[in-house]
């Protein structure tokens, strides 16, 4: 079962910032989770918020900023004992330093609020740049992104994302859309959607898993992977299980 970073490692770093993405590495994550979005600009960045001002020092939302305005804006906003400064990174910056990592990375294209001009063909532009197409794969709410994704790179896997509720046939309807993954809130796994999606080959990578009790239940359902705030706790507690 994949440890994936949240974010990086959010849980004690400012998250989507190369400092949390550098400190989940550390910790031995198999995969790090990040949210991309477009500035006015043109420039894809890694930001999860649409809105500034919670996680980010900042106001308005990311596509009405250029990426030297975003840049001066501090992502440390909920971590002032540890940096007093940490910007957003663009996409660029993190796939330079993830081609020399030993990780793969799970690209969310925040497509869901606000859908950006190309947002696919810049992302993936920047991914066959670093050479990155068989080490990152693609996720996002907004499943027309993800097709337009397997358009630009076929090789590349795709996770479709889904909120609490879930999605009935959900294995079915990844199958049928050439979705290899589910990308499901944890708390809304039923065992007809774990049993579906088996029935297909469709791999869970449940999020947000910050509970031990929530990862031994991922675990002996047999996800392919769990998306956590704490990577290095849950690699600690997976060591302990081979």
């Amino acid at each position: 079962m994949k440890v994936i970073a949240h974010r990086g490692y959010s849980g004690k770093y400012p998250e989507n910032t190369m400092l949390a993405f550098e400190k989940a590495a550390e910790a031995g994550c198999d995969e790090i989770e990040l949210d991309v979005h477009v500035t006015k600009d043109g420039q894809v960045v890694v930001c999860h918020d649409e809105v500034l001002g919670h996680a980010v020092d900042g106001e308005g939302v990311v596509k009405d900023h250029t990426w030297e305005e975003l840049r001066r804006m501090n992502a440390a906003k909920l971590y002032p004992q540890l940096t007093e400064f940490e910007r957003i990174p663009l996409f660029e910056e993190y796939c330079a330093w993830a081609a020399g990592q030993n990780i793969t990375t799970n690209v969310e294209l925040k497509t869901g609020g606000y859908y950006y001009e190309e947002i696919e063909e810049k992302t993936a532009e920047i991914v066959k740049r670093y050479g990155l197409q068989e080490r990152v794969m693609f996720s996002s709410f907004n499943h027309v992104s993800l097709l337009r994704i397997k358009q630009l790179l076929p090789e590349c896997e795709c996770g479709a994302l889904i909120g609490r509720s879930g999605i009935g046939n959900a294995g079915y309807y990844c199958s049928r859309y050439g979705f290899e993954c589910y990308h499901p809130d944890h708390t809304g796994v039923t065992d007809e959607i774990l049993e579906n999606c088996r029935r297909y080959g469709i791999k869970i990578n449940a999020w947000t898993v910050n509970d031990m009790d929530d990862l031994a239940k991922a675990y002996e359902r047999g996800y392919a992977g769990v998306i956590t705030n704490y990577p290095l706790e849950c690699r600690e507690w997976l060591n302990k299980k081979i």
